[in-house]
């Protein structure tokens, strides 16, 4: 063999794995673009809450008005703290859906508790006329939920029952198969 093909066969052979590692990259890049704008999930995607137990957090926020509210103020309801943003994109998707749900259930002793992430009051107070929401909207500038939860992604949430418990958990966009499923039984306890 002479030196000529040897080089040939020893570029050929440093060669493919660089092909190797660059198509790799790319299907990386591709699937993270994917996952990033949430191409790769479906519409009706969701995810099942972690049961769990440990006392609600003593927490206590300003509505839109500047009223001070107090999560428990809402004992001997089941209540369903939603932790979200006005710039959230499984938040926007989840809202209409938790808002059917409570008109559906407001009068069975539930009540949804929305708590907005950190956005200024004029950003939320249009998100909420424009999704129409009426369930309680508080403000939290300093993350006091998602602190008091030990949970920083968005959207999160937290089902405390009548006892004051937090009893379920979601990290993570919730449907309304997952809330007749996992929730609306504890109505009847």
């Amino acid at each position: 063999m002479d030196l000529q093909t040897r080089k040939n066969k020893v570029n050929q052979s440093q060669f493919i794995p660089l092909v190797l590692i660059g198509a790799g990259v790319i299907v990386l890049g591709l699937a993270a673009t994917r996952v990033l704008t949430r191409e790769s999930l479906p519409a009706d995607y969701t995810v099942v809450p972690s049961v769990v137990n440990f006392p609600a957090p003593e927490l206590t926020l300003d509505d839109l008005n500047g009223r001070k509210v107090n999560l428990a103020d809402y004992r001997q309801q089941i209540v369903l703290v939603n932790n979200w943003a006005t710039w959230c994109p499984p938040c926007k998707e989840e809202m209409p859906t938790l808002l059917n749900y409570f008109n559906a259930h407001s009068k069975q002793g539930f009540m949804l508790i929305g708590i907005e992430a950190g956005d200024p009051v004029e950003e939320v107070a249009s998100f909420v006329e424009e999704y129409r929401l009426t369930f309680p909207v508080l403000l939290d500038p300093n993350n006091k939920s998602l602190i008091a939860f030990n949970n920083d992604s968005l959207p999160s949430s937290y089902v405390i029952d009548h006892n004051g418990n937090v009893v379920l958990a979601w990290t993570g966009p919730i449907n309304r198969e997952m809330l007749e499923k996992y929730l609306t039984p504890l109505f009847e306890q």
